[in-house]
């Protein structure tokens, strides 16, 4: 059986009407399993603060921003690959 991998990039969300948006936390480092609707990273607005979700299950393959970055909406933060068998 072969196998296929497929690459998710975690972009930054429109989180409102803010300039600043800050990346506090990770909570899985490089190579981790990530499962579906994991919290895989948390930024902060000057309003609230927001869990990032991961939309797949897969392994933690890059991180683009560390912690304590300033990033704007559509900035990529990482990436997440999954691999599927066929």
């Amino acid at each position: 059986m072969a196998s296929k991998t497929e690459d998710f990039e975690l972009i930054t969300p429109d989180l409102g009407d803010t300039d600043k948006i800050e990346l506090v936390r990770w909570n899985f480092q490089l190579g981790d399993q990530i499962i579906e609707g994991s919290e895989v990273c948390e930024l902060v607005t000057d309003k609230a603060s927001f869990p990032m979700e991961s939309p797949i299950s897969g392994i933690l393959a890059r991180i683009d921003r560390e912690k304590g970055s300033i990033i704007k909406k559509g900035e990529i933060l990482g990436m997440i690959r999954r691999k599927d068998s066929e």
